[in-house]
């Protein structure tokens, strides 16, 4: 076969890479259904049925169907990722709430199981902010071991996730650093209030809490 000319590349699969190809001229490889691609100046939609006339005017019985411009075509084969992204984002937000709310409920039934000591902490001299330094240090604690222990489970189970993925590799840096900052810093409100109330203890009052 004789080399014409050379393409760019040809991307079929969104989570594929590009392979080599070749193109025939249909004369020599000849198939019971073509593909038409028309690249145009104006609104592609409106030169459907000009191009469904010239092909008719060329052959009367050739039939032309499945008429679609190109991000309609690109909007139905990304929709099985975006329904995946889609959902993954609702289950996501919903387990980063819920993380939220169980922060600030341990951290606030630790506040009150500690608060005859944070009382007499206050009374030996601590001052409000020794107290909020107290209850966000021990509540961010857990918080970074709990994001360390998530951290080494999504680098494993993300790779099972690979083929809901394109141009971004399952483990890519820069997304796990932005929802462990994330993470953490929802977890530093889930943890201020409480160490804000903790802070407006009443020695004498806790002292005399049971």
């Amino acid at each position: 076969m004789e080399i014409v000319g050379i393409v760019q590349d040809v991307k079929h699969e969104l989570n594929l890479p590009v392979t080599p190809e070749y193109y025939l001229p249909h004369a020599q490889d000849s198939w019971n259904a073509m593909v038409l691609v028309a690249r145009t100046s104006v609104d592609p939609g409106s030169m459907a049925a000009p191009i469904r006339q010239q092909v008719l005017a060329i052959d009367k019985d050739q039939p032309v169907f499945d008429v679609k411009t190109m991000n309609e075509v690109r909007a139905i084969s990304i929709s099985v990722y975006s329904i995946g992204s889609v959902t993954m984002t609702i289950f996501a937000i919903v387990a980063l709430l819920l993380a939220a709310v169980g922060i600030y409920g341990v951290m606030a039934f630790a506040v009150t199981q500690r608060t005859q000591e944070i009382g007499i902490r206050m009374a030996l001299g601590a001052r409000a902010l020794d107290v909020l330094k107290l209850v966000l240090r021990n509540g961010m604690s857990l918080a970074v071991i709990g994001a360390v222990i998530g951290l080494a489970g999504a680098f494993v189970i993300t790779r099972f996730m690979s083929s809901l993925l394109f141009e971004v590799s399952p483990t890519d840096l820069l997304t796990f650093a932005l929802v462990t900052m994330g993470l953490l810093l929802v977890a530093v409100f889930a943890c201020y209030i409480p160490a804000r109330r903790a802070t407006k203890v009443d020695p004498l009052v806790a002292l005399r809490y049971e």
